[in-house]
């Protein structure tokens, strides 16, 4: 062996090795968070919404009380951005992703808060094992705005920038008109080209959820009444999301009711515990076969 490969060969062998990591997929990142629905939602349905988020005891006194908040997309799908009066936003909806989205989220709010205030954030696309957002927040209900466009993305003053103005007017012009309904958690109107939705994460077991579902269909009470259909549905994050087809011309609030109707139906399918008869059995095929792809 040359002296030359010898050294690249001693060189190799002695330079240490990177742990690979590896990716582990959870199918409910949110199981354990009160708001557990609301999370899948913000993250799956909803176009412009925020929330305030709490630091863990431990976190606030190693960071201090810093203002976190929770956004459902930032500029450029970024997973985190820090402001130069300190406060941190974390976007829901990114680009890069692992298997846990928790996790993700929690490395995000980390490397923001250890950011230097209106820095540019570093987040690893697979950040490893590690603590989780039910690890590092105090857990309770969000209190979610909704926003009919991005400019809550920006500082005072930052909208005078035309690149900035034309930069936000382009992703305004992307969003659907969406409404957060108070009939039922996680549910929410959207109106979209030729028609309207109402869409509902329900905070339910799978199973127990289909078959409280296939019994409104066996009754033939799965709809919120003329002029509307039941499109199917789709899983999110461990959760069943039915959605509904509506008149586009009728708005969100004239929804409140017939959608308070049906939940209250939908409790009392999910309170029954016998096994499905033979026209339940029916309908429960009937909608696993009409499961909807789009988001």
């Amino acid at each position: 062996m040359s002296k030359r490969r010898k050294s690249q060969r001693t060189t190799t062998d002695t330079a240490p090795r990177r742990d690979k990591v590896r990716d582990v997929f959870v199918p409910r990142p949110f199981d354990g968070l009160v708001d557990e629905s609301e999370w899948i939602a913000l993250r799956e349905l909803v176009p412009a919404a925020s929330a305030p988020l709490r630091l863990a005891p431990a976190l606030v006194e190693e960071f201090g009380d810093r203002k976190a908040t929770l956004a459902t997309v930032l500029p450029m799908a970024a997973p985190a951005i820090t402001k130069p009066d300190g406060r941190v936003l974390i976007g829901l909806q990114r680009h890069q992703q692992s298997g846990d989205v928790s996790r993700d989220l929690a490395d995000a709010l980390l490397s923001a808060l250890r950011t230097e205030p209106g820095g540019q954030v570093a987040v690893a696309p697979l950040p490893g094992p590690g603590p989780r957002l039910q690890d590092i927040l105090v857990d309770g209900p969000l209190d979610i705005s909704m926003h009919d466009g991005f400019d809550f993305w920006l500082d005072p003053g930052a909208a005078d920038d035309p690149t900035v103005q034309a930069s936000l007017e382009r992703a305004n012009a992307a969003i659907y008109p969406t409404v957060r309904l108070t009939a039922a958690k996680a549910a929410y109107w959207c109106r979209v080209p030729e028609k309207a939705h109402v869409r509902w994460v329900l905070p339910d077991d799978e199973d127990a959820a289909l078959d409280a579902l296939a019994r409104l269909g066996a009754a033939g009470t799965l709809t919120f009444g003329e002029q509307t259909k039941f499109a199917g549905m789709f899983r999110a994050h461990g959760r069943l999301v039915p959605v509904w087809d509506l008149p586009e011309e009728t708005p969100a609030a004239e929804w409140e009711e017939p959608v308070a109707q049906f939940a209250k139906r939908y409790a009392e399918a999910l309170a029954v515990t016998d096994p499905l008869d033979a026209a339940g059995r029916r309908a429960r095929q009937g909608l696993l076969g009409r499961q909807l792809t789009l988001r």
